[in-house]
């Protein structure tokens, strides 16, 4: 439903945006990271009702507890109001910042695909990304490194795989420019 939404606003409202871009800004607007966020700002966290171990762990700022529960909210009041009344909603939510953030810098923010576009358009290849986990699977954390050819470009360290790959590549990326 989100997803949807975004998209058809993506296309009635910036049709001067390639397909790609606006691809990029669907997946980063959708992205627990993005809905995380607004969940934030609503404060979110302290409404979520948490078994103690999730409690006692900051389940209640926890990404994807978050984004999952803001979407959780957008499919209870489609059900209760309808497509109309979520629409307005999702849009309220996301034009306050998000859309026209993304809007002005289509993919900033992901930096494994900007990284990938850069090494095949110099002829270096695909990134290679190796992880390792560490801690307790309430607590785990992740340390991902990217390699171009034979070459370490990039370590990140994250609460996910994928925050850690995103770090790992944005260093890789800057260390590509300087080359």
């Amino acid at each position: 439903m989100l997803g949807l939404v975004v998209t058809e606003y993506l296309y009635s409202h910036r049709a001067d945006l390639s397909e790609g871009e606006m691809t990029k800004i669907r997946a980063y607007v959708v992205s627990s990271q993005a809905l995380s966020s607004i969940a934030r700002e609503l404060g979110l966290g302290e409404s979520v009702l948490l078994g103690k171990g999730e409690r006692v762990s900051g389940g209640a700022q926890k990404q994807s507890i978050l984004a999952d529960s803001i979407e959780a909210i957008f499919g209870a009041l489609y059900l209760d109001a309808g497509w109309a009344v979520v629409k307005e909603s999702i849009l309220g939510l996301l034009q306050r910042d998000l859309l026209t953030e993304m809007e002005r810098i289509p993919g900033s923010q992901d930096f494994k695909t900007r990284l990938q576009e850069q090494t095949i358009a110099l002829g270096l290849g695909r990134p290679v990304y190796t992880c390792s986990e560490f801690g307790p699977d309430h607590a785990k954390s992740f340390t991902v490194t990217v390699k171009i050819g034979d070459e370490d470009m990039g370590t990140g360290e994250g609460r996910s795989k994928k925050q850690a790959e995103q770090l790992a590549a944005q260093i890789a990326q800057k260390k590509l420019i300087n080359l």
